[in-house]
């Protein structure tokens, strides 16, 4: 849970500073940016799961 908050907390001062700066914001929009990185997420556990499903023969 740490590991969440800190980097919650790191994602939060990168956007305050990005507005701050009147930058824009350096990531995809809202809805896009949250599916790919579900998708990236699930990509990732399935590897792992065929990965563990093969070397158990």
């Amino acid at each position: 849970m740490k590991t969440v908050f800190i980097a919650t907390l790191t994602g939060f001062l990168v956007g305050l500073i990005f507005a701050f700066l009147k930058l824009p914001i350096p990531a995809p929009p809202a809805f896009a940016g949250i599916a790919g990185i579900i998708g990236i997420y699930l990509g990732f556990k399935a590897y792992e799961w065929v990965i563990g499903f093969f070397s158990l023969g």
